[in-house]
């Protein structure tokens, strides 16, 4: 793995295989897209403000530092959302985003 995080307990889980930035990626199965992300790409989104990227910042879903994509641009946030088996994500805000659920 090359990202932030290394894994050094619980490796015995399934794996799921997902897709970030269109880079494949393995995750196990548990894992929220957070870990998922910090273990295999480094980072978890890019800042909307400049070229840097993130790395999420309470953990907890509390902050706005986390949120990602789908492919689809459904907004989700990385850190409480578990990864599954054939995910799409993207970490720069897709053109047309679906509507928030307060809009709708």
């Amino acid at each position: 793995m090359t990202g932030r995080f290394i894994r050094l307990g619980e490796t015995g889980r399934k794996t799921v295989k997902l897709r970030i930035d269109g880079k494949d990626v393995d995750a196990l199965e548990g894992d929220t897209l957070l870990v998922a992300m910090l273990c295999s790409v480094g980072h978890v989104r890019q800042s909307e403000f400049g070229g840097e990227v993130r790395a999420g910042f309470c953990m907890m879903g509390a902050c706005q530092d986390c949120w990602v994509w789908t492919a689809g641009g459904e907004r989700l946030r990385a850190c409480t959302t578990a990864a599954s088996d054939g995910m799409r994500i993207v970490t720069t805000q897709p053109d047309v985003l679906a509507p928030v659920p307060w809009e709708a």
